[in-house]
């Protein structure tokens, strides 16, 4: 991000600090919301003047305050078995291996106007211009590693049923918004002026790191019918096989741009079950433990283990693999998106020859732990 800005670390706008004071105090952070996110557009010789991000050392005040937000992030998180600071590391991960491996897509390069020097810079203007700007990457990574924090280890539904402090607030994507309302407050307090000003120094750069930060974490919330009947009819529109003909570049490329990163985060999100058996099996027991425990301790109406083997068949069928196979579709992942793919539908196979036996094995693990708590 200071590489793209010439290496400069000092807010221009010396009335930035009013603007963070009132960004985000609305009643709720889903109401921030919105379908289609304004990208920044850059011109060809701006990028060809960037700086190289290896070449710039942004001091060792903001890399202390990177280091103790993330510490203070990390201690935010429940010791949940699966929503805990190791799952959101592993999203991030995820996260970083998509966005480094976006190939070019779009017949603009996400350039403000169109170029073929598209290699001046860092790879920049790729997929629809996600990374032509540095401040978007680093949103999409920011929201992977703070999207889970105080996760309560059961579901929005249950609070909501509990009527819980927090789903008094917030209603709906409880969970999501909790951890938005956070990890902002956090970020905005005095002690992490010298990071902020690494993140942003005008105000619309505040305004398209905050509008970032609430689409991609609220994107993690995948059962909300709601917002999944929005993001479905918006992919229908932003790749659909017949061109839009009212629909300006502009428009066109952010509308593209804002279901790829919101694709983005839900893959790195359930990214274990497209990876190697080993992973998915390792985390699928975390996520049974976390289930169970809230059952036996009265937070589920229903056992689980019951339902577990068939569920996760569905889950595959009619969540992951789609949700591979559109990845594959957008084309802006490249090989990855196909690594994706044969993982899922690899992984839905053995589960379905080997998976009712293993949901016994988890159940026996279970009570095991429990006899010697």
């Amino acid at each position: 991000i200071v590489a793209s800005r010439g290496g400069d670390v000092a807010p221009k706008d010396p009335s930035l600090p009013q603007k963070e004071a009132t960004i985000g105090t609305g009643e709720t952070v889903l109401e921030e919301f919105v379908p289609i996110i304004q990208l920044k557009r850059f011109d060809a010789a701006e990028l060809s003047k960037r700086h190289k991000a290896a070449s710039i050392d942004i001091g060792e005040e903001a890399k202390t305050q990177l280091r103790n937000y993330l510490a203070n992030v990390a201690s935010m998180y429940q010791d949940n078995p699966f929503h805990n600071f190791e799952h959101a590391s592993h999203v991030t991960a995820s996260v970083k291996k998509l966005l480094t491996r976006i190939v070019n897509v779009d017949d603009g390069n996400g350039l403000s106007t169109p170029s073929d020097k598209i290699d001046l810079v860092d790879m920049a203007g790729h997929s629809y211009g996600i990374t032509s700007d540095p401040l978007t990457q680093f949103s999409v990574v920011f929201s992977a590693i703070i999207h889970d924090m105080d996760h309560p280890g059961v579901p929005n539904a249950r609070l909501v049923k509990e009527n819980t402090r927090n789903a008094q607030i917030f209603k709906k994507s409880v969970a999501e918004q909790n951890s938005v309302e956070l990890a902002w407050s956090m970020l905005m307090s005095e002690e992490y002026g010298a990071l902020r000003a690494c993140i942003y120094h005008t105000e619309a750069d505040l305004r398209r790191f905050r509008q970032l930060v609430v689409n991609t974490v609220m994107a993690t919330d995948i059962v909300d019918k709601e917002l999944q009947a929005l993001r479905k009819a918006r992919w229908e529109t932003a790749f659909a096989k017949t061109p839009i003909q009212d629909a300006s570049l502009s428009t066109s490329d952010d509308c593209k741009a804002t279901i790829v990163i919101e694709h983005l985060i839900q893959a790195s999100d359930v990214s274990h079950t497209m990876q190697h058996w080993q992973i998915y099996k390792s985390w699928n027991e975390k996520f049974f433990m976390e289930c169970y425990a809230a059952y036996k301790a009265g937070r589920a109406d229903s056992d689980p283990s019951e339902n577990w083997y068939k569920g996760e068949i569905g889950f595959f069928d009619f969540y992951v693999i789609p949700l591979a196979k559109k990845l594959d579709n957008c084309g802006v992942f490249g090989v990855s998106s196909h690594e994706y793919l044969n993982y899922a539908q690899s992984n839905r196979d053995e589960w379905a020859r080997e998976g009712e036996g293993i949901v016994s094995e988890y159940l026996v693990k279970y009570e095991d732990m429990a006899s010697q708590q």
